[in-house]
């Protein structure tokens, strides 16, 4: 163990002790002992250093979700805390274990107004519900940091303890063997928790006892995989997935649905619409409109989360317990289906929909079809990639058009669905697996919000990867697209230019004066080749493609109020309607047209 001289040295050796082996942050006077002891540290725990405070809470998060591990970011009192709230809360919505560690002013400053000073006990109180704590003795330290590391990653959720400057400065003190103090400890080990016998046999006479078995299955089956695929073998079932689960599931399994909701396939929809028995493993997917209507099917719900269960469909079997160790246990219980007509008409379903998918991608677009884009990068990605997704437009193409291997590692922000993300996501997960290819999709306006300055730290960064292949497609249409997709088919607006252009920029260039590499795709000539030199490539690229705005997003059905509230936007004057028309009627015919 190293000497731990102050609070501060002690905080980085105890997040040591915890496995803990990088930081994200960024630094300022809040946090100055704590930056000089990562310092001295950086044989042992890596700092990274963002370009702002919110792309630190956002790596921290993805560390959490790429690598299994507690994720660590550090900010400054006042500004520098409340710029990692997004990030924070991106954490709190995906139950991912992250712990900030947050600066404040002098103790004996508190409660004078003093510059930058913030209740931030109170800031943190929601996103950091389970655990914040203000320190405020060296003999408190030990035990702070030891509950916010093992509530983290019990709880899964997001802890913060505020360290005031003058305290990290101060000589570190054991708990003394008196009354008023504690000893606590390092370490946890998740228990084995299962449901009843009793319950796991009510729940396997709802499955064996139905014909058409249909499975929703999100991120909490990332250690069950192999589970589910001997369930719905046995029961003859399809599989859709939330979008956490993307790449939790090979989408070249033939009874792998895909996607399902908004941004789902008409495969998981058809499937949802027409099962009597449901399924539903690892995820609290929000939309139930997507779910098979109530009464249509009896339900078996398998969750960790005791909060999830019965939430979105009334259920009749919930069944609180871990994916794996569940599905262990209710296999045995389980009878073969002989009768294999209703996972052949899903796999009809399947093939069907991989076939309108390619279809679509191949239409006319002005200049590029963003589908096709993103297609054609499926068809080149790595067994092992790594893979990230903002929010926008193009998460639709992500959830639709990559074809998951078994190898991948994606994900995005699920619960809080906020912009900004991807290029954070794909940094972090670089750090976590540097000698992996990593690949990012993301928008023209998540790009101007944050992207472009993430890139720094890819450049800053990317010499120490083993492979240094990154590859940030950036989707450039200067349309803050999803929204005004949103804006058309929810309220029947319009498109508003004053709300939804934005400038365009020369991502491509840019990369190139920060000392990356620069491509670009300016017609439909350019997709396969340029896909091919950033496969190439021996540094990370960035792609500036110029695609359409007016691809929609199609829906896997559109309801009778998302068609009038269509057509009254085109007819209230959008910009863009002519256009719209064009590549709508072309996404309409791809699916009828497509052999």
């Amino acid at each position: 163990m190293a000497e731990t001289k102050s609070v501060a040295d002690f905080v980085i050796q105890r997040l040591y002790d915890w496995g803990v082996r990088c930081i994200y942050g960024y630094p300022g006077d809040g946090v100055n002992a704590l930056a000089g002891s990562l310092a001295r540290r950086q044989a042992d725990i890596k700092f990274v250093q963002a370009r702002h405070e919110e792309e630190a809470a956002f790596m921290a998060c993805a560390h959490a979700k790429y690598s299994g591990e507690v994720g660590v970011c550090l900010a400054t009192s006042g500004p520098g805390a409340v710029h990692l709230l997004n990030g924070l809360y991106d954490a709190q919505k995906d139950h991912m274990p992250v712990v900030a560690i947050v600066g404040q002013q002098a103790l004996t400053a508190l409660g004078a107004n003093y510059q930058q000073e913030l209740d931030l006990t109170a800031l943190f109180k929601d996103v950091a519900r389970e655990y914040i704590q203000l320190a405020t003795r060296p003999a408190q330290m030990r035990h702070l940091m030891d509950e916010a590391v093992r509530i983290a990653i019990a709880k899964r959720c997001v802890t913060c303890i505020v360290i005031p400057n003058d305290l990290q400065k101060e000589p570190m003190e054991a708990p003394q063997r008196s009354h008023g103090f504690t000893f606590s400890g390092v370490g946890y080990s998740r228990p084995r928790t299962l449901p009843a016998a009793e319950d796991l046999e009510r729940a396997a006479e709802v499955l064996n006892a139905g014909q058409k078995v249909g499975m929703l299955v999100g991120a909490g089956i990332k250690d069950a995989r192999a589970e589910v695929m001997e369930v719905a073998e046995l029961l003859g079932a399809g599989v859709a997935k939330a979008i956490l689960g993307k790449t939790m599931l090979s989408d070249k399994l033939p009874y792998v649905t895909g996607s399902i909701g908004l941004l789902g396939t008409e495969a998981s929809d058809k499937m949802m619409k027409n099962c009597d028995t449901f399924l539903m493993i690892g995820t609290s997917f929000p939309y139930a409109e997507f779910l098979p209507e109530e009464g249509q099917a009896r339900g078996v719900q398998i969750d960790i989360e005791s909060a999830n269960l019965g939430l979105r469909y009334p259920h009749e079997v919930n069944l609180h317990g871990d994916a794996r160790e569940t599905l262990r246990a209710l296999i045995p219980l389980l009878k073969k289906k002989q009768d294999r007509a209703w996972r052949e008409q899903i796999e009809g379903w399947v093939k069907d929909w991989w076939a309108v998918v390619e279809a679509r991608a191949m239409d006319a677009a002005d200049p590029i079809n963003p589908q096709r884009v993103v297609w054609e990068m499926s068809k080149r990605l790595p067994e092992n990639a790594l893979m990230s997704c903002d929010s926008g437009s193009g998460t639709n193409w992500y959830a639709r058009h990559i074809k998951a291997g078994d190898g991948m590692i994606g994900t995005l922000g699920g619960g809080m669905a906020t912009m900004c993300p991807g290029v954070p996501y794909i940094t972090a997960a670089k750090f976590c697996h540097p000698e992996r290819p990593g690949f990012a999709i993301v928008g023209d306006g998540a790009m101007q919000m944050m992207g472009i300055s993430a890139l720094i730290t890819i450049a800053k960064y990317w010499k120490e990867w083993q492979d240094p292949r990154l590859v940030v497609l950036v989707l450039n249409n200067q349309d803050l697209n999803q929204v005004t997709w949103e804006q058309r088919v929810m309220e029947g607006d319009p498109k508003a230019s004053v709300t939804q252009d934005i400038p365009d920029f020369p991502y491509d260039s840019y990369a190139e004066q920060i000392g990356l590499v620069g491509l670009r795709m300016s017609t439909v000539d350019d997709v396969e080749q340029v896909w091919d030199e950033a496969l190439r490539a021996e540094r990370p690229v960035v792609i500036n493609a110029y695609v359409d705005p007016n691809v929609p997003p199609m829906p896997p059905h559109i309801t009778f109020e998302q068609a009038r509230n269509y057509a009254k936007s085109l007819i209230g004057g959008d910009p863009d309607a002519m256009g719209e028309i064009k590549q709508t009627l072309r996404s309409m015919a791809s699916k009828y047209f497509h052999d």
